[in-house]
Order: C-alpha cells, then structure tokens, then sequence
C-alpha cells in the first residue's frame, strides 16, 4: 500500500474522529499532534490511520478533563522520542488519579441521587408525594424521613 493509498483527508478524519474539521485545525495549531501534519502536493492536509488514533486518545484525554496545555506538553513528549517515558508516564499517572476521583465523587452524587429517586417512587406510590415539603424543603434530611 503506498503513501497517497493510506492519507486520510481532513473530512475522512473528521468523520473517523467525530471532530469538526475547525477542531482538527486548531488541534494543529495548538501542537497537540505527537508528529507535524503532512500535507500533499496541492497542500492539503493528509493524516494516516496512526494520528487518527492519536487523536481519539487525545479527545479521551480532553473529554476526561486533561487541560490543553497539559495534552501539548504530552504531544510535546511524544514528538522527542525516546528518553522521556517516566515524565510522560507521569502527565498520564496523575491524570489517571484525577479521572479516578471524579468518577468517586460521581459515584458518590449517584447515590444520593438514588436514595432521592427511591424515596420519590416510594411516595408517589402510597400516595403520600405531598408529605415530601411537610417540614421544610425536600432536599432537607426531614424531608427524607417520611
């Protein structure tokens, strides 16, 4: 297979990736690409299938809460080569714990939530929804007790 067989256009990528292709220019432009995007002969950019992949760990990265600065700084890494693996290893480590945390505390919201949407069901189906404000607003732990 030959170069010009495996080069995705940007609208290819786009519809690969599920990012505009405004996203992938400015990803471009941040340097958030691990390599320089290539362009053809008529100066059009051209990516193949490893960048789109890249770029789907990068949009997990972004959709995961992982600042732009800190992707670059990876991009960065990644672009130097050999040598630097603990200190990406590291960007990845602590944004691991981070992501880590957020899904504790949305655990945490869930069952509250839970506990709210099975005190609702259990009221609407006695009958008694409306002793759900009886001492005060329903989110108090008065309100839970009925």
């Amino acid at each position: 297979m030959t170069t010009e067989e495996t080069a995705l256009s940007i609208g290819k990528v786009s519809a690969l990736t599920g990012l505009t292709t405004h996203t992938l220019r400015f990803y471009e432009q941040e340097g958030l690409f691990a390599a320089p995007v290539r362009r053809n002969a008529a100066g059009r950019r051209v990516f193949t299938q490893e960048e789109v992949e890249w770029l789907r760990v990068c949009t997990k990265l972004r959709s995961s809460g992982m600042p732009l600065p800190e992707i670059r700084r990876y991009a960065d890494l990644a672009r130097e080569g050999p040598g630097n693996e603990a200190e990406r290893f590291e960007i990845l480590r602590r944004h691991e714990a981070r992501v880590q945390q957020q899904v504790a505390d949305l655990q945490e919201a869930l069952g509250i939530i839970h506990t709210k949407v099975e005190i609702y069901a259990q009221h609407l189906t006695a009958g008694t929804a409306d002793q759900l404000w009886r001492d005060g607003p329903e989110c108090g732990p008065a309100a839970d007790a009925g």
